[in-house]
């Protein structure tokens, strides 16, 4: 966060703020981002803190190899919720705008460098910048804005509700009776 030509300073707590989205980002490996729509269902990605933003790297289409996220490249807004990587609590929330990057973009060459460095398991190793390029884009969300922590954060929880299914179980599991002996022959 820097001061803008012409403008005031920032505050003490903007400065805070941004450092905490910041070093929260940066040490946590998953976060939830939701696109801002209508239908927008916050979805858990993995992503890397580059350049002050979020990066995430995301399929163009549903059942490729890398993470899908529905709704976010088209979207221009989307809201970040960072865990607490010791308790799993919602630590920060931030909105931010969303720029997508192609390929061919000047910022893509130096985020797919920091994306490939925490990639965990890319079953085609150093080659799969190349791929990146052929079949996703690199999302950027930031710099972060209206920063939320602390007693600010909503109190309810923050889990979906299951979608309907018609699937049901079978019936009752059948009777264990191995557990049994095993704790009587002591």
């Amino acid at each position: 966060m820097s001061e803008l030509p012409g403008g005031p300073a920032p505050t003490a707590d903007a400065l805070f703020d941004a450092a905490l989205a910041e070093e929260a980002a940066k040490k946590s490996g998953l976060l939830w981002v939701t696109p801002q729509g209508a239908a927008a269902v916050p979805r858990p990605v993995w992503h890397v803190w580059h350049d002050g933003a979020v990066h995430i790297l995301v399929a163009t289409a549903a059942g490729g190899l890398e993470q899908y996220v529905p709704g976010l490249v088209e979207a221009s807004r989307a809201e970040v919720t960072v865990r607490s990587k010791d308790k799993g609590g919602r630590l920060v929330v931030w909105a931010a705008a969303v720029v997508v990057l192609a390929a061919d973009a000047p910022g893509w060459p130096d985020a797919a460098a920091a994306l490939h460095g925490e990639r965990l398991n890319a079953h085609d190793g150093e080659h799969a910048p190349e791929r990146w390029a052929r079949d996703c884009v690199i999302v950027r969300l930031g710099p972060p804005e209206a920063i939320t922590h602390g007693p600010n954060l909503p109190d309810g929880g923050h889990a979906a509700t299951p979608p309907p299914t018609p699937a049901t179980t079978r019936g009752p599991l059948p009777r264990n009776f191995s557990l049994g002996r095993r704790l009587r022959g002591r």
